[in-house]
C-alpha cells in the first residue's frame, strides 16, 4: 500500500492516518448534523423530544416560543432525520427518531451539559 508523502517529516507517521481519513462528503454529512444543533432553541426542543412525544402547541408552551417558531425548528430537525412525527386526527406528535444517530446526539448533549454547565444553572 502506498501512502501519501507529506512535505515535512515530523516523526508522527501521519501518512497512514491520512490515507485512512474518511472522504470530505462524510465530514460534510456530520457537519450538517451538527448544524442542526447549532441553535440553542432547536437543541432544547430536540432534548425535550428525546424524553417525550409532544405536539407543537405543548412544545411551544414548554420552551416559551411561538408555535410558528417551534414549527420552524421541528422542520429543521425533521429534515436532518433527528425527529419523527405521527398524525392522530388533526394533531401531529413529534419525538426523537429511534436511530443510533439521534441516541448518540442525545447522549452527547447530556454529557456536554454535565461537563460544561455549572450545577447551579440547572
Amino acid at each position: 500500500m502506498e501512502y501519501t508523502t507529506l512535505p515535512h517529516d515530523h516523526g508522527q507517521a501521519m501518512e497512514k492516518a491520512l490515507d485512512d481519513m474518511p472522504c470530505l462528503e462524510m465530514f460534510q454529512n456530520v457537519s450538517d448534523i451538527f448544524k442542526q444543533l447549532g441553535d440553542a432553541s432547536r437543541l432544547r426542543i430536540f432534548w425535550l423530544l428525546c424524553h417525550c412525544e409532544e405536539c407543537v402547541i405543548n412544545l411551544s408552551s414548554m420552551v416559551g416560543m411561538s408555535s410558528p417558531a417551534v414549527s420552524h425548528h421541528l422542520k429543521q430537525l425533521r429534515a436532518g432525520n433527528l425527529i419523527t412525527s405521527r398524525r392522530e386526527g388533526k394533531e401531529v406528535y413529534y419525538k426523537a427518531a429511534d436511530t443510533a444517530q439521534a441516541r448518540l446526539l442525545h447522549h452527547m448533549i447530556e454529557e456536554m451539559m454535565e461537563i460544561a454547565c455549572p450545577t447551579e444553572a440547572r
